[in-house]
C-alpha cells in the first residue's frame, strides 16, 4: 500500500492506471475506521483492480458546536486496517491541500438536503458536497462507495453526481452493526458502557417499526409512533432529533407506505448523536392493516 499527500499524485497514479487499463473503486472516509468503513474496502477490491482510501476529516462539514477538535484520529491504525483490506493507495491529504489560501467555492445542495441531517446541522452536505467533489476530482475513480447508514448523505451525493453528470458511478452497501445491532459509526467510541447498553435499544425501535409494516400496516404516523414508544421505553434517550418515515427517492415524508418506505432516525446519548434508518416493506393487501 502506498501513501499519498498531494492531490496531483493521486491523479497521476489513477490516471496512469487508467492508461494501463485498471479500474479504480474509491471509499472516502474520516479516519477512526470501523468494521463498517473496511466492509466498503473489501467490496471494492472485489470489484476493481485499484482501490483508493481517503481519510480526511473536512473541517466544513462540522457546525461551530460540534466535534472538529475531538473527532477520533488515528492515522497509524487506519493505515494498518486499509493494508489489511486491500487497500492500494491511502489518500490522507491535509486541509491546505484540500482548501488552499484562497479557497472560496462551495457546493449548495438540492431540496434531498432541506430536512433531517440539513435542517438539524445547518451547511452540513454543502460541506459533504464539496468536499466529495474535490475528492471525486483528485481520485477519478470509477465506483464511489458509501455506506447506507449515512441514507440521506447517499441521497444527496448521487443527485449531486447525477446533476454535475460526473462519469464515476455510486455504490451503495448496507448498514454493518455491532453484535448488539447499533449501526456502527466512528463516533460510538464516545458512548459509555452505560451509554452503549441504552443505544441499543436504537436499532431494535426500527426494527419494531419494520416489523410492524410487515404485518400490513402502512400508516406512517402509527409506524413512527411504535419505533418512538420502543425508542423511550429501551434507549430513554437525551433527545430525539426526529424519527420519520419518508419516501426512499425523495426522502419527503409520507402519510402512507405504498411499495417500500424508509424509516429515518437521529437521537442523542449523552453527548453522542446517533443516526440509523430502515427500509419499510409492508404486507401486501389491506388484510395485514386490519389484524394489526
Amino acid at each position: 500500500m502506498k501513501g499519498v499527500r498531494r492531490v496531483a499524485a493521486m491523479r497521476a497514479l489513477v490516471r496512469e492506471a487508467r492508461r494501463r487499463g485498471k479500474s479504480v473503486g474509491f471509499v472516502p472516509t474520516m479516519g477512526a475506521l470501523h468494521e463498517g468503513h473496511l466492509s466498503l474496502v473489501r467490496r471494492a477490491r472485489r470489484a476493481h483492480d485499484r482501490v483508493v482510501v481517503s481519510v480526511f476529516v473536512n473541517p466544513l462539514q462540522f457546525g461551530p458546536t460540534e466535534d472538529l477538535r475531538s473527532y477520533p484520529r488515528d492515522e497509524r491504525r487506519d493505515a494498518a486496517l486499509c493494508r489489511e483490506a486491500g487497500c492500494d493507495w491511502f489518500f490522507r491529504p491535509s486541509v491546505d491541500e484540500m482548501y488552499p489560501e484562497g479557497f472560496q467555492t462551495s457546493v449548495t445542495p438540492g431540496p434531498l438536503a432541506g430536512r433531517w441531517e440539513g435542517a438539524v446541522r445547518p451547511g452540513h452536505f454543502s460541506g459533504v458536497l464539496t468536499v466529495v467533489l474535490k475528492l471525486l476530482e483528485a481520485v477519478e475513480p470509477d465506483t464511489l462507495y458509501l455506506g447506507q447508514k449515512d441514507a440521506q448523505q447517499a441521497a444527496v451525493v448521487g443527485a449531486m453526481m447525477r446533476d454535475f453528470a460526473l462519469p464515476s458511478r455510486l455504490s451503495v452497501a448496507p448498514i454493518v452493526r455491532e453484535p448488539g445491532g447499533l449501526a456502527m459509526s466512528s463516533r460510538n467510541v464516545y458512548l459509555s458502557p452505560e451509554e452503549r447498553a441504552r443505544a441499543a435499544g436504537f436499532p431494535r425501535a426500527l426494527a419494531a417499526a419494520a416489523a410492524l409494516a410487515r404485518r400490513g400496516v402502512r400508516d406512517a404516523r402509527r409506524l413512527e409512533a411504535e419505533a418512538k414508544r420502543v425508542l423511550r421505553l429501551e434507549t430513554k434517550p437525551d433527545a430525539i432529533d426526529y424519527v420519520a418515515v419518508v419516501d426512499p427517492a425523495t426522502l419527503e415524508p409520507i402519510r402512507r407506505v405504498a411499495a417500500r418506505g424508509l424509516l429515518l432516525g437521529a437521537i442523542r446519548v449523552g453527548r453522542t448523536r446517533l443516526i440509523d434508518n430502515r427500509i419499510l416493506i409492508p404486507a401486501s393487501g389491506p388484510r395485514g392493516e386490519r389484524r394489526s
